[in-house]
């Protein structure tokens, strides 16, 4: 049971440090040295998980093992993070902006996963992604 809902409480720890942090990030910092600094921790904390980790294959090896997936990856983080950054730059509350942008994802993926992953979607379903919708209206209204 554990192993089921350890990744959920990581990412919701994770998101929580994660917003406060973007949101606190001063208004004058440029936003890309930020994120490079970000990043430069974000490699030596990655690079220690890899090496303590590590296996019988030497690290060219386990590069080989790669695809186009980990570039893309680096492009779509580099977007979040400054979107964020911008995001509370422009005014938006830190648990508003954030459950609007989190609710049209889902709803997105929602929609990516029906049509590229043949996932299946039921009336509950389409019942809570109007509700999501209902709710994205009431959360902007001014």
């Amino acid at each position: 049971m554990w192993d089921y809902f350890a990744p959920i409480l990581l990412i919701v720890a994770s998101n929580i440090i994660y917003n406060i942090a973007t949101k606190s990030t001063p208004g004058e910092a440029n936003p890309f040295l930020s994120l490079t600094v970000t990043y430069m921790v974000g490699t030596f904390i990655t690079f220690v998980a890899y090496w303590l980790s590590f296996s019988d294959n030497l690290l060219i090896n386990n590069l080989k093992k790669l695809n186009w997936t980990s570039f893309l990856l680096g492009f779509a983080i580099v977007g979040l993070e400054v979107g964020y950054i911008y995001l509370y730059r422009a005014g938006w509350n830190i648990g508003i902006g954030s459950l609007v942008a989190n609710i049209i994802l889902a709803i997105a993926l929602i929609g990516i996963g029906v049509l590229f992953y043949k996932e299946q979607i039921n009336f509950q379903q389409i019942i809570g992604l109007v509700l999501c919708i209902g709710g994205l209206i009431l959360i902007n209204k001014k």
